[in-house]
């Protein structure tokens, strides 16, 4: 039997696995097997093994760093820098001594070197030799931190460039739009920056110290005042009692930072501002006849005062901590709602929440102190309801010069811009970082900036004050009256409950942003601007190879005549805002003609 004739086959030509480098690319799935790059970037472009052109994306924290490549939706990794304590990587202290300053120097790079490490060779898997990196950088980064990532960058990494590229502006870019005001709300401090047609108006920079760290400090000293710790029983017998008579005061060994950081996350959350007839203005009057406690020095202490001495009190002589200082001038009852005799400010602010707080109290386990350990099982701790409503009020209670809240952060740079911009960027308003992610936060902030501006103070004299015979009392100064007629163009893009639009350009703009978290906005805008082949100012290995050598040369002179700065050469190669003069706008105005002599002036001189 005779086999059959076969028809020759021309030999199989090499067909890319990446479909991107074919002339005809699709995205339409076909019969074969496409290998995917992640599943949350629905392409067939491959990051970690095959391809070197997708960017990495770090956008640092001081505590939370958001790391991953180019062109996806959202991170690869959110991590905790500071590993399990929860400490943040720096913070707005620094020492004074140069020796001090030189190890807490010596510390950061020893752990930033471990951190950055961890996210190339761990969270990233990638070889940082073919990478390019896009640093998020914020305005007021110390320039020594950001020397240093780029020092770990370029001599350990070997990374080929770093691209600085502004967190405001990205995160505006990932919104959509290319003008606002963008509030970012992170760890350390608010900062506000007014941007316009994609430029950011740094001089008009505001920032407050209200933030993430002072919400944990705050909600520490509430939970030490006002919690509830029910210790675990000693034996089987003790475990058949009411928990509720083993109730002691909270020991502070079991607030720690990342007791702390899970309570905010998981329990607290931003009430509605209460009415003004609810609140009224400090100091409260007492009902008459009561005694009162209250001195007159004490007319002026902030609650932070209170919560001092009042847990200093509680811990039998210990001496207060200033992790526990929160300042904030928080209003005390009106005449609806007055403290009983005997009834210290804190107090009385504390039973005005509760008797209008609608949360319930939560019960959470943890770890006991090691005095208890002895115990079976773990604690319970007991958190008021009106304390997970009402901890975050101290980001909206400032009054302060140096300590604004984060309303008044964003009014005080609406004053310092030009008047011909106010109307844009109050009806572009963008909150990004990692407090705002509270539920409530945005809707309490927006009905904030409006109670706010429209106040009235025109008539409202001050509170306690008496005017003498003859003269009309004093009134209330309002730094904000040139904004009130703002208060209908407020509207925040990515608000998810907008209120009724007062204007159609706040029906324009409310709400209207991508549905991305805040915390992440700042990310997907690197990761969009690394996409687009865009970014910050780039700097090149071989341009700070060249700055490196620049200065060790430098060092060697130092015992020459002038002096010479150390690490001068690679701090003028990294983009910094503060020393960059800003473009050349309109030229100067000419000066005007000199006058012409009045007749009869040189007849007078010479007689003269």
């Amino acid at each position: 039997m005779s086999a059959a004739p076969t028809t020759p086959r021309k030999p199989a030509k090499y067909e890319s696995a990446t479909p991107l480098q074919t002339p005809h690319t699709t995205r339409v799935a076909t019969t074969t097997n496409i290998i995917q790059s992640s599943p949350h970037y629905a392409t067939t472009r491959r990051h970690s093994l095959y391809g070197t052109e997708d960017r990495i994306i770090i956008d640092p924290g001081s505590r939370v760093w958001k790391v991953g490549f180019s062109g996806e939706g959202k991170p690869r990794d959110v991590f905790l820098a500071g590993g399990k304590s929860g400490q943040p990587l720096w913070t707005l202290n620094r020492a004074i001594s140069p020796r001090e300053k030189e190890e807490e120097d010596r510390l950061l790079d020893a752990r930033l070197q471990q951190t950055l490490r961890h996210v190339f060779h761990n969270s990233l898997l990638t070889d940082p030799k073919s990478r390019k990196v896009i640093v998020i950088e914020h305005p007021l980064l110390p320039l020594h931190i950001k020397e240093a990532v780029a020092r770990i960058l370029f001599n350990n990494l070997q990374v080929p460039s770093i691209s600085f590229a502004s967190g405001h502006l990205l995160a505006l870019l990932a919104a959509g739009r290319v003008t606002g005001l963008v509030l970012d709300t992170g760890h350390l401090e608010s900062i506000v920056l007014p941007i316009y047609s994609s430029r950011p108006l740094f001089p008009h920079l505001r920032a407050s110290p209200l933030a993430g760290a002072r919400l944990s400090s705050h909600l520490r000293a509430l939970l030490l005042m006002f919690g509830t710790y029910h210790p675990p029983p000693e034996n089987l017998s003790h475990a058949q009692t009411p928990s509720f008579s083993r109730a002691t005061r909270v020991p502070e060994e079991i607030l720690t930072d990342l007791v702390i950081e899970d309570l905010k996350t998981r329990c607290c959350f931003v009430g509605e501002a209460l009415d003004s007839d609810i609140k009224s203005a400090f100091p409260a009057v007492l009902p008459s006849g009561a005694p009162s406690e209250t001195t007159p020095s004490d007319v002026g202490r902030s609650e932070s005062d209170y919560t001092q001495s009042e847990t200093s009190a509680s811990q039998q002589g210990a001496p207060p901590s200033s992790e526990f200082s929160v300042v904030s001038h928080s209003n005390i009852p009106s005449n609806l709602d007055r403290p009983k005799p005997g009834e210290s400010h804190l107090q009385a602010l504390a039973s005005l929440y509760q008797r209008h707080s609608t949360a319930s109290d939560l019960h959470i386990r943890v770890v006991p102190p090691p005095s208890q350990q002895h115990g079976s099982g773990r604690g319970t701790l007991v958190i008021p309801g009106w304390i997970r409503e009402r901890a975050a009020e101290v980001l909206f209670e400032g009054g302060d010069v140096d300590e604004s809240s984060v309303a008044e952060v964003i009014l005080d740079s609406l004053l310092r811009v030009p008047v011909d911009l106010r109307k844009s960027l109050a009806s572009s308003i963008l909150v990004i970082g990692g407090t705002p992610m509270l539920p409530g936060f945005i809707p309490r902030l927006h009905a904030e900036l409006l109670r706010i501006l429209n106040r009235s103070t025109s008539s409202s004299p001050a509170p306690g004050a008496s005017g003498r015979r003859g003269r009309p009392r004093s009134v209330v100064y309002d730094r904000y009256t040139a904004l009130r007629p703002l208060s209908t163009y407020i509207a925040i893009l990515n608000n998810p409950l907008p209120p009724p639009p007062a204007s159609s350009r706040a029906a324009q703009n409310a709400g209207k942003a991508p549905a991305f978290t805040p915390a992440c906005l700042a990310w997907v805008g690197g990761s969009l601007a690394g996409a687009l082949k865009t970014g910050g100012a780039e700097v090149a290995r071989e341009k700070w190879d060249e700055a490196d050598a620049a200065d060790a040369d430098a060092d060697e002179a130092m015992d020459t005549s002038p002096p010479v700065t150390p690490r001068a050469v690679v701090r003028s190669i990294l983009p910094d805002w503060t020393r960059t003069a800003l473009p050349v706008g309109a030229p100067p105005a000419k000066p005007p003609p000199p006058a012409a002599p009045l007749p009869g002036a040189d007849v007078a001189v010479d007689a003269a």
